[in-house]
Order: C-alpha cells, then sequence, then structure tokens
C-alpha cells in the first residue's frame, strides 16, 4: 500500500514536471517565435509566405511598400500577377535565386532579386520568398563606395539609368547637385527631367534618346538644365541602351557631366579669338569669313556685296591729347554708332587701331550704296562726349562692290582699301566707290 501511494506520488510529480517544462517549451517558442516576427516586419527585404498554389499568404511592411499595396491586396495575389517574367516552371529545388522584374501598384516594372526558401518541414507546404528591390542604392555603403560618391561629386560625374516604358529614373548622388537639387530631395522621373531641360534644348535632348532607342547608336548630347532660382547649368550626357534576352530595349544607362565652366571658358576664349576685345565686334578672321560667305550667297542668288572700309580722322590727336581711356571710348562709341547706322543683316568689324569694315548684303541699286555710305558718316561725324568734354571725328569711306569691281575677296578688299585712302587724300568725311569719282 505504502508503495502504491508512493509510486502515484511519483507520477502526479512526473506529470506536474512534464507540464512545467511543456509550458516553458511553449513560452519559448512563442518568444522566439516574436523575436521571428520582429525581424521579418523590420527587415528593408520584402518577405512573402506563399502557400502551397503558388499564392502570397502574408508579406511584412517592406513588401507593402516595394509593390504600392496593403496586405490585403496582395493576400492571395498570384506570383505570375506580380512577377510577369518569373521563368516558367520554375523549380526552387534547383535554382532558389533569380533576377527579374516585379510589378508595383501603378503598373510600372521594376527590377528585383527572389530568393526561395522552404519549407521547412516534409509536410509543410508553404514557402517563403525574399524580394529585394534593385532598383535602389542601397543606404549601406562600404567606405569604397563612399569614396566613389564622392569622387564622382568632386568631378561632376554622375551615372543615371531610366527604364524606357516608364518614368522610372535612378540617379546617382551627384546628379542631384547638377539639378539644383539635395540628394534625396526629389524623387528622380522622366518628366521632372524633360521640365528641366532648357525649353530651346528639350526636343533635341528628346529626339536624341529616341534615335538611340531605335538604333542602338550611343547618346550624346549636350544641353542646358534651368535650376528653380532661375539659373542656367550646361550637362553632357551619354549613354546607350540595354536589351532583354528578346532584343527589347528596356533602359537605357550612362553617366552626366557637369560642362558649365568647360562651356563658359571655351566661349570666352572664342570670344577673344574672333572678337575685338574693346569693341566686343568681330575681328578680321570674322569679317572676312563672312565676306565669303555673303559672295557665294550673291553668287546663287544674283545679288551684289559691298565692302566699306572707314578709317577715323582726327582720332589720334584726340587720343594723343586725352589719353587711351578717351580714345577706347571713342572707339566704343564709334563701333555701337555703326551698327545702328546699317541693317541687323549686315556686318561690322573692327580690324585694328581706328579702322572698321562693313560688309552689306542683298543689294539692288547704287542709290542703296550711297544711302548707307551716307548715313555712316553722319553717324560717325556727330559730336561725342568724353570725361565730360565735347569732340568730333570725321571718316573716311573706301567701297568696293562684288560683282562690278571685282570677284574675289582679296581684290574687294584691297580695291575698297584704295578707295578709302583716296578719300581721305581729298579731306575728311567723304567716300569713294572703287574708280567712281566723288560723291
Amino acid at each position: 500500500m505504502i508503495y502504491a501511494v508512493s509510486f502515484s506520488i511519483f507520477l502526479a510529480l512526473l506529470a506536474v514536471g512534464a507540464l512545467a517544462y511543456s509550458i516553458r517549451a511553449r513560452r519559448q517558442a512563442r518568444a522566439r517565435l516574436t523575436i521571428c516576427e520582429t525581424l521579418i516586419s523590420n527587415m528593408s527585404d520584402g518577405v512573402v509566405t506563399l502557400g502551397a498554389d503558388g499564392s502570397f499568404q502574408s508579406v511584412n511592411a517592406a513588401a507593402q511598400s516595394m509593390f504600392g499595396r496593403s496586405e490585403s491586396d496582395l493576400k492571395g495575389a498570384a506570383l505570375a500577377a506580380l512577377f510577369p517574367n518569373l521563368p516558367a516552371g520554375y523549380d526552387e529545388s534547383q535554382k532558389t535565386r533569380y533576377q527579374i522584374d516585379a510589378v508595383r501598384a501603378s503598373g510600372a516594372k521594376f527590377p528585383v532579386e527572389v530568393t526561395f526558401v522552404g519549407p521547412g518541414y516534409r509536410h509543410d507546404k508553404t514557402r517563403m520568398m525574399l524580394v529585394r528591390d534593385l532598383s535602389y542604392v542601397r543606404a549601406e555603403t562600404t567606405d569604397e563606395e563612399h569614396r566613389f560618391k564622392q569622387s564622382q561629386y568632386f568631378a561632376r560625374i554622375g551615372t543615371w539609368d531610366w527604364r524606357v516604358d516608364t518614368e522610372e529614373l535612378y540617379w546617382s548622388d551627384a546628379i542631384y547637385a547638377m539639378f539644383g537639387y539635395k540628394p534625396g530631395e526629389v524623387t528622380p522621373s522622366y518628366s521632372l527631367f524633360c521640365n528641366a531641360v532648357h525649353p530651346d534644348d528639350r526636343e533635341r535632348v528628346r529626339q536624341g534618346e529616341i534615335r538611340c532607342i531605335e538604333t542602338g547608336e550611343n547618346h550624346d548630347e549636350e544641353y542646358r538644365v534651368v535650376w528653380r532660382d532661375g539659373r542656367i547649368r550646361w550637362l553632357r550626357e551619354t549613354g546607350n541602351v540595354i536589351k532583354d534576352d528578346a532584343g527589347e530595349t528596356v533602359k537605357m544607362m550612362g553617366v552626366v557631366r557637369d560642362i558649365t565652366e568647360e562651356r563658359e571658358a571655351s566661349d570666352h576664349i572664342r570670344e577673344l579669338a574672333f572678337n575685338d576685345p574693346l569693341t566686343r565686334l568681330p575681328n578680321r578672321i570674322i569679317f572676312e569669313d563672312r565676306l565669303t560667305k555673303a559672295i557665294d550667297r550673291a553668287k546663287r542668288n544674283k545679288k551684289r556685296v559691298a565692302v566699306v572700309f572707314i578709317d577715323l580722322d582726327g582720332f589720334k590727336q584726340i587720343n594723343d591729347q586725352r589719353g587711351h581711356a578717351a580714345g577706347d571710348r571713342i572707339l566704343i562709341e564709334t563701333g555701337q554708332r555703326l551698327m545702328k547706322a546699317v541693317r541687323a543683316s549686315d556686318t561690322v568689324a573692327r580690324i585694328g587701331g581706328d579702322e572698321f569694315t562693313v560688309v552689306l548684303e542683298d543689294l539692288e541699286t547704287d542709290a542703296e550704296v550711297h544711302g548707307i555710305a551716307d548715313k555712316i558718316l553722319g553717324a560717325v561725324s556727330a559730336p561725342m562726349t568724353t570725361d565730360d568734354r565735347t569732340c568730333r571725328v570725321g571718316a573716311s569711306l573706301g567701297i568696293s562692290i562684288y560683282p562690278e569691281h571685282a570677284r574675289t575677296l582679296d581684290t574687294l578688299i584691297h580695291l575698297a582699301d584704295q578707295a578709302m585712302y583716296a578719300a581721305k587724300a581729298e579731306g575728311t568725311n567723304l567716300y569713294r566707290i572703287g574708280a567712281i569719282g566723288a560723291e
């Protein structure tokens, strides 16, 4: 009897111990499950639980954000609806990782990497899938990646890619500054890019992109962008297309570089090379180039071209008596007056010292030549004010006409120069036309 009671107590204690162990095990399992659920809900990658039929059963917050859908919208969704190019008959036991396209709620496609996991138990038909959005750069960067980004920033070079069938556009950090933004301040999109391009350049850039997409030619364009504060920057963009396995263009990728300072330096060098630094008028190089083109046009259209050489009378005395600064102001004023005295289609140039030239195009009659010559003399000889003092300069003009006097550039220039010296020898404020007598 005593033994029977003792054995019963032993069994009771064993049952209590087993119950306590079971409770503790369940608590530990629940704790592990809670930790697991917390980890999944806070992961930056999407985590999807799939049912036996391959439909979505549950999703974490990252997956909802990635697809732009709520959990209720995603629950029950088929894999093919969200991953349209997942290989048919895929077998996760043979390959657990794929890089494919996914579809957001807006219909836009984006690249992802999916990894299949499970099932964990023999009779468990559920599987888990991890989804990583490849269209965004990771927030975490290695030292090497950070140095690369910094080098892009200081070199003013950035990388971009654009999915040609959507608005989706990726900019590296350096590109934001090129468009007047801080990294992350705006969400890059194709329409944002187009609106930032200068209106005068927009169509040319668009046509270049279309040509690249249709032909596969390299894309290479220089264009201006207008910042929010109205400032204008010059960019150079190069790139090419990326095609899928079927040979269809899906993306354009390339680099863009800020070339504003280069353009300004180039423009300054060009101005120094082709324009008079004092008056900003074309110099002899541009004068001869435009005269050559004017002669070619006159040949085709059977028109006349006149070359006018202008030398100021009395300028040297003013320059010597009042100094070079006063002389410079007279030259600048003379250039401005000549510009107003001729037509917009004509060219006024300064070829050195106090000598100017004018190319007159599309002349019909001799009366036009005489009229413009009289207008030039009147404009130049009118009183000028320098240092609160009034002064006058005169002018001597020599004129030669294509095709009456000559048919080549050199001969036209030589005859106009001779006619100018002939006018100067006879007095001031006179002009001579080729071999014709005083007018």
